[in-house]
């Protein structure tokens, strides 16, 4: 920069104090001892499971149903069940939750009442399971007859993650420029069609990143489906939507509190535990690659 004489004007930042040099080294190596301590109990809990349960693992594990009071036999039935439960769940979940996010985000008018319904979707997503489970019990169970059924687990867990899809939904339909809408909009095309065709292909990556953790989330979950659809034994598929089901972490529970056998069962505890893992972070694998790829196609 030059003053009025044409003469280049030099600044210079004043020297960091040593003080304050080492009080930040002091605050990133905290960080970085916390971040290292929570990843090393995270892969000590992870190969903990995997040392227990690795020798159970088998075709014969994965393939047949339980036998002798489920201390032999395989998981079959709970991995069919989880499946089932999860895959209705979404079916009811994803297109109330992304069409809600579109409203939220493109045709609601910002104020205290679009603030409420934001704050009441982050709370609601923040309710423990057990909650969900018991409003589960009372509604589809008691008040709509389900009985501990298939659809009454999965509309529990479709509620339960309800929230969290239209979180992620709403998010990634922002990330869209809204100079793009304004280009539909001056070509001639209407606000529902600009929407269609340029904002939600747009924020697809967005949406079936949260799809896949949503995914994974409601796998996982014990208490909804314990008061809404679990079975201590079944040998197969259920029979139609108002039948009871296993699953992968109410087996867990079943296994590791309930019967005579508890001892016996330890292995297969632990097997069913690494199932469940390694199929959790497969579907987290699959919502990161599927945003990766969609992102590497982006030009903007």
């Amino acid at each position: 920069m030059k003053d009025k004489s044409g003469d280049i004007k030099r600044y210079y930042l004043p020297p960091r104090k040593a003080g304050a040099s080492i009080k930040g080294n002091l605050i990133l190596s905290i960080i970085s001892a916390l971040g290292y301590t929570g990843a090393v109990v995270l892969f000590l809990v992870l190969g903990f499971v995997a040392y227990n349960g690795a020798g159970v693992l088998s075709w014969d594990f994965i393939t047949k149903n339980p036998t002798d009071a489920m201390t032999a036999g395989g998981i079959l039935p709970a991995i069919l069940g989880s499946a089932l439960l999860t895959f209705l769940c979404m079916i009811v979940v994803l297109p109330i939750g992304i069409m809600t996010a579109v409203f939220l985000t493109e045709y609601s008018k910002p104020g205290p009442v679009l603030k409420l319904v934001n704050m009441s979707i982050y709370t609601l997503a923040g309710v423990p399971s057990v909650v969900y489970g018991l409003f589960g019990l009372a509604v589809f169970v008691i008040v709509f007859k389900c009985g501990m059924s298939l659809i009454a687990g999965s509309l529990t867990l479709a509620i339960m993650v309800l929230p969290y899809i239209i979180s992620t939904s709403e998010e990634a339909i922002k990330a869209v420029p809204q100079s793009f809408r304004e280009a539909s909009l001056a070509c001639g095309a209407t606000k529902l069609h600009t929407i269609i065709k340029v904002v939600l292909p747009l924020s697809l990556p967005g949406i079936l990143t949260g799809a896949m953790i949503g995914t994974a989330k409601v796998s996982g979950e014990t208490a909804p489906i314990m008061f809404t659809a679990a079975a201590f034994f079944t040998s197969g598929l259920p029979r139609s939507l108002f039948e009871p089901v296993m699953a992968l972490p109410y087996h867990i529970y079943v296994l590791a509190t309930a019967g005579t056998h508890i001892e016996k069962t330890r292995p297969i505890q632990y097997g069913t535990a690494l199932t469940l893992i390694v199929l959790v972070l497969g579907m987290n694998l699959v919502g990161i690659i599927i945003r990766s790829r969609e992102r590497r196609k982006k030009t903007w």
